[in-house]
């Protein structure tokens, strides 16, 4: 075979060949990215935090559900905090005073919130039956406002979670920030209802419900008042 019939004939093949491995090196890099994101992500969904003892006291009291609205509202937060970030709009929370009044107000809703599980736990007439809860047991609420009043959660997505949005963006542009969102989130989805469930076991037996109740009401007491010890330290160190 002459040398030009001979490539004439190699060149489809080559062609045939080069093309599943593109695809196959495209798909190596979004499954890296993919588990990238889901082991940094670990890191903050995973990590025991006020949103993880409000979910679990309120799991407690009314069962695995309260997981997956709890993740809806943290999720109402975090989705448009990631958007802005991608799209660079999002400076205004780097300045300590942003991040003070963050902790101030988000150390004096978590220390209401601990009271009021804390007066839960102590009541005489405590009740094994999940309840529908009021307002300030709205699982939705909860989520939303411990995240919106996290500055730890704002500085994890400014700090860790800037660099994942840039990477998604300069492979794939706006839906590579779809893919790190959803690689991101299902997490808390997953996690959340998890912690209720684990939680709502102690509705078996009031005399467990209530040491769990006290227990989860310290945990969020204790994170209360750290986030007012930080709010203040950061106030005083700009003064």
């Amino acid at each position: 075979m002459t040398p030009r019939l001979w490539l004439a004939v190699e060149a489809p093949e080559e062609a045939l060949t080069a093309q599943p491995r593109a695809i196959a090196s495209r798909l190596e890099v979004v499954l890296e990215f993919i588990a990238t994101v889901v082991v940094v992500s670990a890191s903050g969904a995973l990590s025991p935090g006020p949103l993880t003892a409000a979910t679990a006291a309120l799991g407690a009291k009314r069962g695995w559900k309260t997981g997956l609205l709890a993740a809806l509202g943290h999720a109402m937060v975090e989705l448009p905090l990631v958007v802005l970030i991608g799209l660079g709009l999002f400076v205004v929370l780097e300045s300590a005073t942003a991040s003070s009044a963050l902790a101030l107000v988000g150390g004096c809703f978590l220390l209401f919130f601990g009271l009021l599980t804390l007066r839960d736990a102590l009541k005489p007439g405590l009740s094994s039956k999940a309840g529908a809860g009021s307002l300030y047991e709205s699982p939705v609420l909860v989520g939303l406002a411990l995240s919106a009043l996290n500055p730890f959660f704002i500085v994890w997505w400014l700090g860790v979670g800037s660099p994942l949005i840039s990477e998604a963006l300069r492979l794939w542009g706006l839906q590579g920030v779809a893919l790190m969102y959803i690689s991101h989130v299902w997490l808390d989805f997953a996690w959340l209802p998890v912690v209720a469930y684990l939680a709502s076991l102690g509705r078996l037996n009031v005399r467990l419900l209530r040491g769990l109740l006290l227990a989860l009401a310290l945990a969020v007491i204790f994170f209360g008042l750290s986030f007012l010890r930080e709010g203040i330290a950061s106030l005083q160190l700009q003064s």
